[in-house]
């Protein structure tokens, strides 16, 4: 999407896992990956972020433009988001 940003890596284990660490949680209260601060704005999930990305850049589009294509797709993010909570 060529959205310029700055990557900065939360490891879930080092340190006792730094998402637990007090400058996380002032940006994440809940202390869960993936945060995105982005036009005055922080997301805290990644089905969220996904979403504010494309409809705030939407070329190139995220998803297929077909219904069905795009219904599969959003089961598999469904999945992975499932998953991801167990941190």
């Amino acid at each position: 999407k060529g959205i310029d940003y700055q990557y900065e890596a939360v490891h879930l284990v080092q340190d006792g896992g730094q998402q637990l660490k007090e400058d996380y949680t002032a940006i994440n209260p809940s202390q869960e990956v993936p945060t995105l601060i982005i036009d005055g704005n922080t997301l805290r999930q990644s089905p969220a972020i996904l979403e504010y990305l494309d409809e705030t850049h939407p070329e190139p589009a995220l998803l297929p433009t077909d219904p069905a294509q795009r219904a599969r797709v959003r089961e598999v993010a469904e999945l992975i988001s499932g998953i991801q909570t167990v941190q």
